[in-house]
């Protein structure tokens, strides 16, 4: 009982005091402290009270599409926590290859009634993927918030983080250090933060010849195969759209032979976990993951609370973080 207690203090941000005081239903809680400590019993495993079992929790869909990229479990982590001391219960939906596809998502969650959906990362990002899924979403007046850049016209909310200022900052720091060939390794042609790290790219460098660009699908194997190319065509600094992307670059180079940093430079992009233990350290432009999920969920909850919200995209500002992976140019 003590554990429970603990655990659902801290998460909620109270003291256990409070949390026993919810669990026995005695007075002086706030409605809205009551909610968020009842829904961190629901996320983290715990059975609630008898008493307090008939009360369903609201929930809230966290469409995700995979957790191996580490910026996604980070972002669900912060969105989940905000979301539960706010009294509302995030549900997971993680899409799998061949499993089930982000539509089903949706279905299953209209299903449960849910208060508002977040996606972080799904198809409203490609221009070419199917979209009726969120059309059902605005029909039915669920609120939706966007994380990163979408489509135009889809009318949800976004927060994202600027790509435009990311690969500014990315690309000022190889020119610093002396590399005249950079090259970009992005996602697939119709992903929309790609296009504008692409044309982000374009405007600072002036002039950015197609060889120097290259598609990946978003791993450490796209990185890898995309890399080779631009190594080949004397790519020598690389602006990577995840870190992913960058590590498969980092693989790539020393299949050929050739030393991260001294030879080959490459900046990578989220600044996700671990990054600061690759060999080397991941030089990389860091998402402000915790303001942006904070952002996310209080335009989520204006929207269930019956607030309107404009259908604008609130941009965060990226940091560049220097570490091991980004030296001066090799001298030809």
């Amino acid at each position: 009982m003590t554990r429970r207690l603990a655990e659902v203090a801290k998460k909620v941000g109270v003291s256990e005091a409070t949390v026993s005081r919810v669990l026995n239903g005695k007075p002086g809680v706030s409605e809205a402290t009551r909610q968020a400590v009842l829904s961190a019993l629901d996320v983290l495993g715990y059975e609630r009270p008898t008493q307090l079992r008939g009360e369903r929790a609201r929930l809230v869909g966290l469409v995700l599409p995979e957790l191996q990229n580490p910026i996604f479990p980070a972002f669900a982590e912060v969105i989940g926590g905000a979301l539960a001391q706010l009294g509302l219960t995030p549900v997971l939906c993680t899409q799998t290859k061949g499993g089930v596809s982000e539509a089903d998502y949706v279905a299953l969650l209209l299903q449960q009634q849910v208060s508002g959906v977040v996606f972080a990362g799904g198809l409203y990002a490609q221009a070419d993927a199917p979209h009726d899924h969120y059309r059902l979403l605005a029909d039915r007046n669920i609120p939706v918030v966007l994380v990163n850049a979408a489509i135009e016209h889809l009318g949800f909310p976004g927060v994202s983080c600027d790509d435009a200022v990311a690969v500014e900052q990315a690309w000022r720091h190889l020119a610093s250090l002396g590399h005249e060939r950079i090259g970009l390794v992005l996602g697939p042609g119709d992903h929309m933060p790609s296009a504008r790290k692409l044309a982000a790219a374009r405007a600072v460098a002036g002039d950015l010849p197609d060889e120097r660009v290259a598609r990946a699908i978003f791993s450490i194997e796209g990185g890898h195969a995309a890399a080779s190319r631009l190594i080949d065509r004397g790519v020598t600094g690389f602006i990577c759209a995840s870190d992913p992307l960058a590590l498969g670059v980092v693989r790539a180079a020393r299949r050929k032979g050739l030393d991260v940093p001294s030879q080959i430079s490459v900046v990578g992009y989220d600044d996700s976990a671990l990054m600061n233990c690759t060999e080397p350290p991941l030089t990389t432009v860091r998402q402000p993951i915790e303001s942006m999920g904070r952002a996310v969920v209080e335009l989520l909850n204006a929207q269930i609370g019956g607030s309107s919200v404009a259908a604008e995209e609130l941009l965060f500002e990226p940091e560049l973080v220097v570490r091991g992976s980004t030296a001066q140019a090799p001298r030809d």
